[in-house]
């Protein structure tokens, strides 16, 4: 994987973690099926803006509008739900960290995908690296007790499953420029997800700015603009590598609190850091290289 591949992976782990802080205050006054609502109808929005003003040309095909469409649904509306909702109930790093099982159910998805890419020794081995120091940075919070509810663990996990199903899924439509692939999923999302919310939990009344800023972040920032940038990368680096950005999301989190919340870094936390990119580069392929342990391997 090149090296700014490995930027732009990082980079969008660590925009993502900000997601579950939206995500916790967007729940102070929305339901988790708006927080979907609000996070895909803005991020579609935002394409289709960038859409007209770069003239991108649309397709013709009305079956691949309805096929991305679907997939939009699938890949976004469906799990930017399921977040918020559990994160009714549990700590917004105890998300983030479960989040970090997306790269062990991308490579279980992707060994028997059809075409997809077969899981390797190393990657393997990486896979186990991130989930480990991902249990690491969660361990403070899941020793505090509370919240931690076995169903919202479970409704994340399934989010990680509809992601690893998506990233997987996605190899199918390379031949659709990135701008318009994010520009028809999330038309389709929002297709999606606004009726349902306005059945589910009618007509929103967010009233503090906190909310409409949160909402303008996760829809623009956390979304439209990093899912431009990962349907342009993904297929260079494949569906595996690129799960690992669920990876650095809980670092992510962990610098915010210390830098805007005045929380305190354990030795814990710089650990499960240290462990987490140890993983990354197994998955990369890096760590064995510099080790000579893929040479020797081959010898």
């Amino acid at each position: 994987m090149a090296f700014r591949d490995w930027l732009w992976i990082i980079a969008l782990g660590a925009i993502w973690g900000c997601s579950f802080i939206f995500n916790a205050v967007l729940i102070r006054e929305l339901g988790p099926l708006w927080v979907s609502g609000f996070r895909v109808g803005i991020a579609a929005i935002g394409c289709w803006g960038i859409q007209f003003a770069l003239r991108k040309p649309l397709p013709r095909d009305a079956r691949l509008w309805v096929q991305l469409g679907l997939l939009g649904a699938l890949s976004y509306a469906l799990p930017f739900g399921l977040f918020p909702l559990a994160q009714a109930h549990l700590a917004s790093g105890v998300a983030a960290i479960i989040n970090a099982l997306t790269p062990v159910m991308t490579v279980i998805v992707s060994h028997f995908w059809i075409g997809g890419e077969k899981a390797t020794r190393w990657k393997s081995l990486g896979v186990v690296f991130g989930f480990t120091g991902a249990v690491i940075l969660a361990s403070p919070a899941l020793a505090s007790g509370g919240n931690s509810s076995l169903w919202a663990m479970g409704a994340c996990l399934l989010a990680t499953l509809c992601y690893a199903l998506a990233l997987n899924i996605n190899r199918s439509f390379k031949h659709v420029e990135p701008m318009t692939f994010a520009t028809l999923a999330f038309t389709g999302a929002s297709l999606a997800a606004i009726p349902v919310a306005l059945i589910g939990e009618g007509v929103p009344t967010p009233t503090l700015p906190e909310t409409w800023f949160s909402a303008l972040a996760i829809g623009l920032i956390s979304t439209a603009f990093t899912f431009q940038i990962m349907y342009r990368i993904l297929p260079r680096v494949g569906a595996t590598n690129f799960a690992t950005t669920t990876l650095i999301a809980p670092v992510s989190a962990i610098i915010l609190g210390v830098s805007l919340l005045g929380e305190v870094i354990l030795p814990t936390h710089i650990l499960g850091m240290l462990v987490i990119f140890t993983g990354l580069l197994l998955i990369d392929g890096r760590l064995p290289k510099w080790l000579g342990l893929q040479r020797a391997r081959a010898l």
